[in-house]
């Protein structure tokens, strides 16, 4: 979920919240709307971008709201953070390939 949110969510951490929502709230009832909202006010006030810190804070407070043990809860934080910057990050580490590739290439520089 959270890396479709990572492959989706263009335009930054704001244009994330919508589609965090959407899937945390709406489709999966994993917390209130309440909840959600003072979530994003304690990851606006966090240091680091607000996509990132929504979805670390959503993993854990989904796991806790189940039940789950704050072990769980806090690699359920762990691996939404995991998954919403894994796409990112492969497509940089592609880039950084085919740049690398063709860097010699006299129609590419």
């Amino acid at each position: 979920m959270f890396t479709k949110i990572g492959v989706f969510g263009f335009g930054g951490g704001y244009a994330m919240l919508s589609l965090i929502q959407d899937e945390v709230v709406e489709k999966n009832n994993w917390m209130t709307k309440q909840q959600f909202t003072d979530l994003i006010a304690v990851s606006q006030m966090t240091p680091g971008p607000i996509g990132i810190n929504t979805a670390t804070y959503a993993g854990y407070t989904a796991l806790e709201n189940s039940g789950s043990s704050p072990f769980v809860s806090i690699l359920g934080s762990v691996v939404a953070t995991f998954s919403l910057c894994l796409p990112s990050f492969i497509l940089i580490i592609l880039i950084s390939y085919f740049f690398s590739r063709f860097r010699s290439n006299k129609y590419f520089t």
